[in-house]
């Protein structure tokens, strides 16, 4: 009796259909930790900036107004987040500096991170659902 060895059809499409269920299950949590693994671009990026502000601060009793004052750039190394300067009060003597996502981090649930003059970290659109923003 000679019989065939191998698969029918259906054998290989159940096999098909655990292997999408399971990358369907996969995938988000990928893209989570994708966005996490980003954030640290942003991260050193605003250390980077605060310590070059309390140098400034160190040398003229104010914090600088303009990335060109402290010659660093505003865009993180890997192009993730940009970061702006806000909050300078009264004779540049405090400041906040918010580091925005850019494409593709934009759907990074914990949004703009930012740092102040007193080191306080900040995430005010973290929802938690994608660990610590800081």
């Amino acid at each position: 009796m000679n019989r065939n060895r191998g698969f029918t059809l259906l054998e290989l499409m159940i096999v098909v259909a655990i292997i999408a269920v399971l990358a369907a299950l996969a995938y988000p949590s990928y893209t989570r930790y994708v966005e996490r693994t980003r954030r640290a671009d942003g991260r050193e990026l605003l250390m980077r900036i605060s310590a070059a502000q309390e140098r400034f601060f160190t040398n003229r009793n104010r914090y600088a107004a303009t990335f060109t004052d402290l010659s660093v750039s505003d865009t993180s190394e890997k192009g993730y987040y940009r970061v702006t300067i806000g909050g300078l009060g009264t004779n540049n003597q405090t400041y906040t500096l918010t580091a925005t996502p850019q494409a593709p981090q934009n759907n990074d649930s914990c949004g703009a991170l930012t740092i102040n003059n007193t080191g306080f970290k900040a995430a005010p659109s973290d929802t938690g659902s994608n660990g610590a923003c800081w």
